[in-house]
């Protein structure tokens, strides 16, 4: 392999690893802000609303 040829080979590799780390900081910044609230469209508060309402069915259930 002639020294032109393993430039090329470095450059492939570091553009994959590059894409691969930038793919996963971009996923771990998205699955990070569903846990965040923020005013009713993330997971968390569709989570936070789902524990309110059985809350509320166990109350009615106790009081018959």
């Amino acid at each position: 392999m002639t020294a032109q040829d393993i430039a090329a080979v470095a450059a492939v590799a570091s553009i994959v690893i590059g894409s691969f780390i930038g793919l996963v900081q971009w996923l771990v910044k998205h699955y990070l802000a569903e846990l965040k609230p923020n005013g009713g469209g993330s997971m968390n508060d569709r989570l936070s609303r789902v524990e309110s309402q059985i809350d509320q069915i166990y109350q009615i259930l106790l009081q018959k």
